[in-house]
């Protein structure tokens, strides 16, 4: 599998769980998905929102189009826009990576952090959209633990059952 075959791929996997993930969420009666439950965002909506905020900030990042926020501000507190959102920047990452090639994953990518505004990072690009969507991927594991612990079962969320391979 090549780079961009790779980074395809991961983009239909996140879209695939964030659907999964969404339509458990749907489930959830407002006042659970918003109570604090001690996560590091401490909600599920909290955390559903930092997912989003994050993927908005690297993406922005990747297609020169900045997007400034604090990780921990709530874009969207009505769940249903958050939801609608939610799958437009999934189909905008994927129909992005459907346009990368090897030459740019493997060249350097420097950015600012939004913790440190003065502070700059380079690293390959390869490394950089592996952590965008890892970083997908390690939240919505805290997101399967409170639903999980509210006893909503989330099934199968391992890469090898995406349904498109």
């Amino acid at each position: 599998m090549s780079s961009t075959e790779y980074c395809t791929t991961m983009a239909q996997y996140n879209h695939w769980m964030n659907q999964k993930i969404y339509t458990i969420c749907a489930e959830v009666p407002n006042t659970k998905r918003n109570e604090d439950l001690g996560a590091f965002f401490k909600s599920i909506d909290g955390t559903l929102n930092h997912i989003l905020v994050a993927d908005r900030i690297w993406f922005g990042r990747f297609t020169q189009n900045s997007f400034v926020s604090k990780l921990s501000d709530i874009l969207y507190s009505d769940f249903d826009q958050l939801r609608q959102e939610r799958d437009r920047t999934d189909q905008d990452i994927l129909n992005w990576t459907k346009q990368l090639n090897s030459e740019w994953l493997e060249a350097p990518f420097t950015y600012t952090t939004i913790t440190t505004p003065t502070k700059t990072v380079t690293r390959p690009a390869w490394l950089l959209v592996t952590h965008f969507f890892n970083h997908q991927t390690h939240h919505r594991g805290q997101l399967t633990t409170l639903l999980s612990q509210l006893g909503y079962d989330p099934g199968v969320t391992d890469l090898p059952y995406l349904p498109t391979l």
